[in-house]
């Protein structure tokens, strides 16, 4: 999966973007008027969605900004280790290991079906 380009303008919150690299949940947007001389700003704040990091940035409104492609699927859990769970898509049977906390962990068991999210090359589990 990869990008798309949008306007600030045109986003909105509960949507995503991609802010250092990392594709991050949009919390909240506040526009300001523009200035004598300048154009309208947004001050855009977000979380990551997999380091869970708050970002706060500040674009022109007519300022084009990545946003990533996020893919909802399902896996099945085969196996669980000490940190990582491997998982087997139910549309393409593609086996792969996610890390996980102690807390997703005691959810898990070897058979059930999960929900993860995929975006830029990294997943996460994001329903259990």
């Amino acid at each position: 999966m990869g990008w798309t380009q949008a306007e600030v303008r045109e986003l909105k919150e509960g949507r995503y973007i991609i802010i250092e690299n990392e594709p991050c949940k949009i919390v909240s947007i506040q526009t300001s008027k523009p200035g004598k001389h300048g154009e309208a700003k947004a001050r855009i704040e977000a979380i990551g969605v997999f380091d869970e990091g708050k970002r706060s940035v500040v674009f022109p409104v007519k300022h084009k900004v990545q946003i990533p492609m996020i893919d909802k699927r399902n896996a099945q859990v085969l196996s669980i280790s000490d940190k990582e769970v491997q998982l087997m898509d139910m549309e393409s049977y593609e086996v792969f290991q996610v890390p996980v906390d102690e807390e997703m962990k005691s959810n898990l068991t070897p058979g059930k079906e999960i929900q993860y999210l995929s975006a830029l090359g990294r997943k996460k589990i994001s329903r259990t």
